[in-house]
C-alpha cells in the first residue's frame, strides 16, 4: 500500500508522552513515529491544543473510584505516591502510553483511503468526543483518553469527526473550543435550557464555566454566575446578568425556589445547597466535580420538588455543528488565559490548576 504522507513530512515527531499514572514527572518530552492517516482518516499538523481538567484527571487516575478528593489535592498526593489507578480512565485503566491532548486546532495535511484529497488545507477543530456506534446509545470513544491526543506535532483522526470552521479567530482561540464548549452545549441541551430560564453557573470563570455562561445567554437565558470575586467582572463583559462571589451565603444571596437550571462542574461540600437553591421541576446537569465527587445528597430536596439530575459525558449529534454555527455567527467570545510551548506542559497545567485564570490555556507544538 502507498505511504499516505505527502513527501514533505517528517517520519517522527515531537510528542508529550503520559507515561502512566502519576505527578507532572509522567509527561515525557518524546520522538514518535509520525501517524498514518488509514481509510477514512486524516492527518492534521497541531497548530494548538487546549488544556483542561479530563488530562490532568487521567494522568492523576482520578477517576478511580478509590479516589474522594479534589483535583488538586489528588495531584499533591500522586506527585508523592505515583500510585497506578487500575480503574483510573472513564472506562476502566489509560491505555498508557498516551499521548493527550483533547482540545484541538489543526490543519490536513494528509488524507488516508476513502477522504477527498481537496480537504488538505482545512482548518479544523476535532469533535474529540466520537459515538462510534452511531447517536442512538451513549458508547463513544474520546480522543486523548481512549487514542492518542494532540499533544504533538501530528494527529490522525477520522474526517467525519473533523470540522472547519470559517473564522478570523487565532489557532490558539479556536482550541479553546472542544471540550469545554463541547460538554457545556451538551448539558444545555439535555437541560432543555430555553428562553426564560433561570440558569445558575458554578465555576463559571473556567473552561467549561465561561462556556456554559455564553451559551446559556445564546439560548436566552438569564444566567447567575458564581465564581471568585477578582474574575467577576470578566464574567459581567460575558452577559452574566447577575454575579455571585464563591464565597458567598448563596441562599442568603439568592433565596429559595431562585432558579430552573443548575449547571455545576464543581460538587465537592458545595453540592447540598444548589438543589435547595431550585424551583420545583428544576434540572441540575453536570459533567464534572473539581471540589470533590464525593457530595451530600439530602433525597427530600430532589424528590420533594421534582428536580431530575443529569449526568453528562458523551456529546450529542447536534451539539458540535451548532458550536461552529455560533463560531461563525460570531456570537461567542474565546477566552484565551495563556499561551505555553508544548514543552512546557507541566507548567501550563500548574498554573491551571491554581485556578487563578479566566477561560483556557493552550499549548503551542513547535514548528519543524
Amino acid at each position: 500500500m502507498p505511504d499516505p504522507r505527502p513527501s514533505n513530512l517528517p517520519d517522527t515527531m515531537f510528542a508529550i508522552v503520559t507515561t502512566g499514572n502519576g505527578g507532572y514527572d509522567r509527561l515525557e518530552p518524546r520522538r514518535v513515529p509520525l501517524p498514518r492517516p488509514g481509510p477514512g482518516e486524516v492527518l492534521l499538523r497541531v497548530l494548538a491544543a487546549g488544556v483542561n481538567n479530563t488530562e490532568i484527571n487521567t494522568r492523576l487516575g482520578w477517576y478511580s473510584a478509590s479516589v474522594t478528593d479534589s483535583t488538586d489535592a489528588t495531584q499533591d498526593a500522586q506527585t508523592k505516591a505515583g500510585e497506578q489507578k487500575s480503574d483510573g480512565g472513564w472506562a476502566g485503566a489509560t491505555p498508557f502510553p498516551l499521548i493527550q491532548g483533547t482540545d484541538c486546532c489543526g490543519l490536513i495535511v494528509a488524507v488516508g483511503e476513502g477522504v477527498k484529497t481537496d480537504r488538505i488545507g482545512e482548518r479544523v477543530i476535532v469533535r474529540a468526543c466520537m459515538r462510534v456506534n452511531g447517536f442512538d446509545n451513549l458508547d463513544c470513544l474520546w480522543m486523548a483518553s481512549d487514542f492518542d491526543g494532540a499533544f504533538a506535532q501530528y494527529v490522525k483522526v477520522p474526517a467525519g469527526e473533523v470540522f472547519p470552521v470559517d473564522t478570523p479567530w487565532t489557532d490558539a482561540e479556536l482550541a479553546t473550543i472542544p471540550c469545554a464548549y463541547g460538554t457545556a452545549e451538551t448539558m444545555l441541551t439535555r437541560a432543555r435550557v430555553g428562553p426564560g430560564d433561570r440558569v445558575l453557573v458554578t465555576g463559571a470563570s473556567g473552561g467549561v464555566g465561561s462556556a456554559t455562561v455564553q451559551l446559556a445567554k445564546c439560548r436566552g437565558a438569564e444566567v447567575v454566575a458564581v465564581a471568585g470575586a477578582s474574575k467577576l467582572d470578566a464574567l459581567r463583559d460575558l452577559g452574566a446578568d447577575r454575579l455571585v462571589s464563591r464565597d458567598a451565603d448563596l441562599l442568603a444571596e439568592l433565596g429559595d425556589n431562585a432558579v430552573d437550571v443548575v449547571v455545576d462542574n464543581v460538587a465537592g461540600p458545595g453540592f447540598p445547597v444548589l438543589l435547595k437553591l431550585m424551583k420545583r421541576g428544576g434540572r441540575y446537569a453536570s459533567s464534572g466535580a473539581i471540589a470533590g465527587p464525593i457530595v451530600a445528597l439530602d433525597m427530600r430536596d430532589m424528590y420533594l420538588k421534582d428536580i431530575t439530575l443529569y449526568g453528562s459525558t458523551a456529546w450529542d449529534e447536534p451539539v458540535f455543528p451548532r458550536l461552529v454555527s455560533l463560531i461563525e455567527a460570531g456570537k461567542l467570545t474565546p477566552l484565551v488565559a495563556a499561551t505555553y510551548p508544548l514543552e512546557r506542559i507541566a507548567a501550563a497545567q500548574e498554573a491551571f490548576l491554581k485556578k487563578r485564570h479566566v477561560g483556557n490555556f493552550v499549548l503551542i507544538p513547535p514548528e519543524e
